[in-house]
């Protein structure tokens, strides 16, 4: 994957105002236009065909190229920093990149993190340092860059501070776990936004009457748009895909016609399957989908849950992991309010072991509800949270002499274990006596709640208190 001086494209974002076409419409960018657009083949996909070729062009990201806005700024020329631009699929981060480089006449080299080695990468600087003797920039864009070893981003690093290339990186991960800090430092983080219902309707529009796609061949009517619409999630590339498969099966159906062929819904579902579920699992999607189930648990939202457990499962996530947090979850975020919760999960993890998937999915999706709906309390974990505090400040005295250990010769010689009162001995099982450190007699750590189980605890443990302690 690479280029000079011309555009490389696989995401498709699409057209703006009228005032922002007016800005970048110079002679040199005409002529990167016309020499990208000459090159594309008539067969090349729809998403290739109808990638922009200037900023008017682009559809979205306006938080990024309005007026002033960091990304218009560099596109025009008047921003020299390097950007890492995060975000989605199908959102425009190889296109942007492209015309960071056409629009401003900087030469263009591209690098893709799933072939390139650090030997590619010294390549390219100094070829870069070679063309800024000549007073030529280049413009160094590095696809799936979170995919770079850190020896690979070590090896950008000094050609990045004295700017020697101007990196534009693009990634679908959160560049705060997957670039090194010390590039991350020397760089701006642009966040894209998946595009908007409106915005991909656009490019679809444009993509039926413009010349590059079908040139009015076809008509989309009302609920197959709506479909394509939803099938696309945010997602340019994705949306013109399955136009391009709908709009073919329509066309060989309908041979020769004297109008455009009408593009319905049953021909939508039968062209295209699903829309891919946005999810990696090496990745931050990982990490936000899981952290939206449990919080979803912890809210008490069932149908939430269950959304983003279906999320989880329909992208093929370890059953494994999913059923260790639900385990995790009924101890943080119910405990003492439903003993049974860990129990439910416990055995929906050991149901995972034994019968595996898909059927263990079922386990998962009781276990998920029965959390979702039990009582919550975070009492347990606020309890070991305060007690391991104490043990970190140092408040670790000394075990009681009638507690320590006396199941040995000469215990009874040092004062180990005499003195202590076995409790069932007693009517009630319960009886006064010291058990804490001397520093830490009367401390409370486990304050129960009044939901569900916890609040019969409550009252138990006030009287245990109150007995133990005399």
């Amino acid at each position: 994957m690479g280029a000079k001086d011309g555009v490389v494209a696989e995401d498709g974002l699409f057209e703006a105002t009228p005032e922002e076409s007016a800005i970048v419409e110079e002679p040199d960018v005409v002529s990167v236009a016309e020499r990208a657009l000459s090159s594309v083949p008539p067969g090349a996909p729809l998403a290739v065909r109808m990638r922009p070729l200037t900023l008017g062009e682009v559809v979205g990201q306006q938080h990024l190229l309005g007026p002033g806005a960091p990304l218009r700024r560099m596109v025009e020329g008047s921003g020299a920093a390097s950007v890492l631009l995060y975000g989605p699929p199908g959102t425009g981060k190889t296109t942007l990149a492209s015309l960071i480089s056409g629009a401003t006449g900087r030469r263009f080299e591209a690098l893709s993190a799933l072939s390139a080695g650090v030997k590619e990468v010294r390549g390219v600087i100094e070829l870069a340092r070679r063309r800024l003797l000549n007073g030529e920039q280049t413009v160094l864009f590095i696809d799936e860059v979170h995919r770079f070893s850190k020896t690979q981003q070590d090896a950008l690093l000094a050609a990045v501070e004295n700017r020697i290339v101007l990196l534009v990186g693009a990634t679908t991960e959160n560049p705060s776990f997957s670039v090194v800090s010390a590039l991350l430092s020397r760089s701006l983080v642009l966040q894209l936004q998946s595009l908007t219902a409106a915005d991909v309707q656009e490019l679809l529009e444009r993509a039926v009457a413009d010349e590059r796609g079908f040139g009015g061949a076809i008509a989309i009517d009302d609920d197959a748009m709506e479909h394509l619409v939803r099938l696309a999630a945010g997602d340019a590339r994705r949306a013109l895909t399955a136009l391009e498969a709908a709009a073919g099966a329509a066309l060989d159906t309908a041979g020769d016609s004297s109008g455009p062929v009408v593009l319905d819904l049953a021909t939508v579902e039968a062209s295209v399957d699903k829309a891919a579920v946005r999810y990696d699992r090496a990745g931050d999607q990982h990490y936000d989908v899981i952290s939206a189930f449990i919080k979803s648990i912890r809210g008490s939202d069932v149908d939430a849950a269950l959304h983003y457990l279906a999320r989880m499962l329909t992208a093929g996530e370890d059953p494994r992991f999913i059923a260790r947090r639900l385990v995790v979850h009924a101890s943080e975020d119910i405990g003492m309010a439903d003993p049974m919760a860990l129990q439910t999960a416990t055995a929906a993890a050991q149901a995972v072991q034994l019968i595996g998937m898909p059927e263990a999915r079922l386990a998962l999706a009781q276990a998920t509800i029965h959390l979702a709906t039990a009582p919550k309390s975070g009492a347990v974990i606020a309890a070991l949270g305060a007690a391991m505090a104490d043990v970190a400040a140092g408040k670790s005295g000394l075990v009681p002499p009638h507690l320590r250990d006396g199941h040995y010769k000469g215990a009874e010689q040092l004062g180990n274990a005499v003195g202590y009162k076995y409790p069932h001995d007693t009517r009630d099982g319960v009886l006064r006596q010291q058990y804490p450190p001397d520093d830490l007699v009367g401390v409370d750590y486990y304050q129960p709640t009044a939901h569900g189980n916890e609040r019969e605890i409550a009252d138990r443990v006030s009287k245990l208190r109150r007995i133990v302690r005399g």
